[in-house]
């Protein structure tokens, strides 16, 4: 068996020369493994067998005709996910990753992205299929689709749409698009990102260079497979680096957090990524004394923390958790990514302890940073999300001039470098504008830049992010964050699950209003009673912002719109609130009150 992993070749172009590399260097060493409860090992493949039934769908799909067409890959996480991926970029064909649906409204999703890619078929597993037969038979979205089954064949077997045989499949181009993959903020608009191979191998190239997967490393991944952060970490990333990847259901995770460290500390883990939120869950879990003895986490070396933005209480108490456990702090890696720069943008380097800038709350909200002593009245932590490595440029730009902004000054994050997508599929306008922007003083001749909608500022050559542009609450020509006053809700009554508030303004005609929309379950509710947690809500926010919420509603837990890898949509529950189908728990009461 090979015990050094072999460095990228430059015959290395895509990634199905990724695996068939591998399946010649290391044919008989483990490639995935998949959790049962996400706890036990169930199935594995090693990287022949990968190699083997990716080559078998790859042909099964030229002989259907979708050679060079699109398909929606609707997989729990799984084994056969990872298959039919490689599968389809073996065929080449452009598979489009989506959420199992589990309500009727998630089947229109679905619909809503087989019609935007242009595709009616869907391939999927027997139990989806049964499944989706079962609850959702009698909605004609999901009769017009094509279902199959991909799982529980063999090579004497057809696909069952195929009526010319089996294909040869014609390698793909570097410049092929290998994926395209969903944006999860809107769930009325889907945009479909097209991610090319080349663009899969930049961004794990870069991610590699900054997070380095030597020869034993070990990839521990709860998050969902379909979502770019997952599919990075979860599968492409152990791909390049040739280490094994173990790979849980996200449910398994929230159900229990404990059960990602226990098989990070069981399965010798060196890389895991997650949102903020999932490193929350796991302070709460063990401060509630849910977590246990979860095993010596001492050779864990990147904990990648992707959120926009990352907060500086959830890594200190993290930190402060796992230590005794051997996690160490510089393992803490915050860093920055979209989809739409196929994932990450910056990162901190895994030597070095996670940063944080204390800065004036009062002049950030004017845009401009101020450096202040973390006892200073006022003063807020800005974490870094690290820098960018060579190939990848951040700059912060003033969004309504286009002019690009010196070190200390707030403004949007514009991305450029081998990374970026190619632009949104079918939208012409929309992936000139978003994918090619411009400098003001360009003439023309400069690197077009991605927008990404996200307000930051540089500040010793490392990217700090603030928020989002469209997010951004203004009173009083202040800049109000959305999630400073999220966590100042959450923060209000014990007891309350991270990442459980959204804020957002609504213009009702006259002026904006503040809205915090909180949600609680039973214990919370039982304790201090809806209306209690909601005066608490809005005192919070009134004495720690000097911003006054108009409408503090408090609904069940669940009911709070997220994207798939946990993250509330503010937009989306806006709209619900607008529509008033946001249902409080009990009669929704504007508290009065004035800004100071």
């Amino acid at each position: 068996m090979t015990t050094t992993r072999p460095h990228p070749r430059v015959d290395v172009l895509t990634l199905p020369d990724a695996l068939r590399l591998r399946s010649e260097e290391q044919p008989d060493k483990t490639a995935y493994v998949f959790l049962h409860n996400g706890e036990e090992p169930r199935e594995s493949l090693t990287y022949r067998e990968l190699h083997e039934a990716a080559q078998l769908r790859a042909s099964w799909f030229v002989g259907a005709g979708l050679s060079g067409r699109t398909a929606v890959l609707l997989y729990p996480s799984g084994l056969e996910f990872v298959r039919t991926l490689l599968g389809c970029m073996y065929g080449r064909v452009a598979g489009a990753p989506v959420q199992v649906p589990r309500r009727r409204e998630e089947v229109l999703r679905l619909r809503r992205i087989a019609d935007d890619s242009g595709t009616s078929t869907v391939l999927t597993t027997a139990d989806v299929v049964r499944d989706l037969r079962e609850r959702f038979g009698d909605m004609p979205a999901l009769a017009e689709l094509t279902l199959i089954a991909t799982d529980g064949v063999d090579p004497a077997r057809e696909l069952p749409v195929s009526e010319g045989g089996h294909g040869d499949p014609t390698p793909p181009a570097p410049g092929d698009t290998a994926l395209l993959q969903y944006t999860s903020g809107s769930t009325g608009d889907p945009k479909g990102v097209v991610v090319s191979h080349a663009n899969f191998l930049a961004n794990v190239a870069e991610t590699d260079e900054l997070w380095p997967a030597e020869p034993h490393g070990t990839v521990v991944n709860w998050l969902p497979l379909f979502h770019d952060m997952g599919m990075l970490f979860g599968l492409i990333l152990p791909l390049w680096a040739g280490i094994p990847s173990y790979l849980m259901t996200p449910e398994a995770f929230i159900r229990r957090p404990a059960r990602w460290l226990e098989a990070i500390a069981r399965f010798g883990g060196t890389h895991a990524a997650a949102p903020s939120f999932a490193y929350e869950l796991c302070v709460r879990a063990a401060a509630e004394g849910k977590m246990g003895d979860v095993g010596d986490l001492s050779r864990w070396r990147v904990a990648a923390n992707g959120a926009e933005p990352v907060r500086w209480s959830t890594v200190r108490a993290f930190i402060e958790a796992f230590t005794p456990y051997g996690f160490a702090p510089r393992a803490m890696c915050p860093g920055y990514g979209l989809a739409e720069n196929t994932l990450k943008a910056t990162g901190t380097r895994q030597d070095r302890e996670p940063g944080v800038l204390w800065v004036s709350g009062e002049a950030l909200q004017n845009g401009v940073v101020e450096p202040a002593a973390e006892s200073a009245e006022g003063s807020v932590p800005a974490v870094s999300s690290g820098g960018t490595v060579p190939g990848t440029r951040v700059r912060i730009v003033d969004p309504a001039t286009r002019q690009e902004l010196p070190e200390g000054q707030v403004g949007e994050i514009w991305v450029d470098g081998p990374c970026v997508a190619g632009g949104y599929l079918g939208r012409p306008e929309a992936s000139e504008s978003t994918f090619r922007a411009r400098l003001a003083q360009d003439d023309g001749s400069g690197p077009t830049h991605l927008r990404t909608g996200d307000l930051g500022f540089l500040y010793g050559g490392e990217l700090h992010v603030t928020g989002r542009l469209k997010d951004v609450i203004i009173r009083k020509g202040r800049n109000h964050y959305p999630q400073d006053i999220e966590l100042s809700a959450e923060g209000a009554v014990p007891g309350l699950f991270p990442n459980c508030a959204a804020s957002f303004s609504v213009d009702d005609g006259e002026r904006e209003r503040l809205v915090v929309v909180v949600e609680a379950d039973g214990r919370v509710l039982g304790s201090v009673g809806a209306d209690g947690l909601r005066l608490r809500v809005h005192d919070a926010v009134r004495e720690t912002h000097r911003i006054t919420p108009d409408d503090v509603l408090v609904v069940r837990r669940g009911a709070l719109p997220k994207t798939s890898s946990g993250k509330v949509q503010r937009q989306a529950c806006k709209k619900l609130y607008v529509k008033d189908e946001l249902r409080a728990v009990t009669a929704t009461v504007a508290t009065a009150g004035t800004e100071r």
